[in-house]
């Protein structure tokens, strides 16, 4: 069977907020689909995935407690 290349690091949790996980940055269509992509779709997946990333951890993406009281989103 052929290894199929993934940004996956066994951290999956999706944001409430974003429905990205917060460690590999994969939305839940696309986690679902990655099997059924070619080589290529991934290859485009996977380009953006380290500006989400970025952008989830620039900003409290999953808000917290401090967020929730002074409705600070970042």
């Amino acid at each position: 069977m052929e290894r199929i290349e993934s940004p996956c690091r066994r951290i999956c949790v999706l944001d409430p907020v974003t429905d990205l996980c917060i460690g590999c940055g994969r939305t839940r269509a696309e986690i679902g689909a990655w099997r059924s992509l070619d080589a290529d779709q991934r290859r485009n997946v996977m380009a953006v995935l380290p500006d989400r990333l970025r952008d989830m951890t620039r900003r409290d993406v999953r808000g917290g407690r401090i967020s929730r009281r002074t409705g600070r989103q970042g």
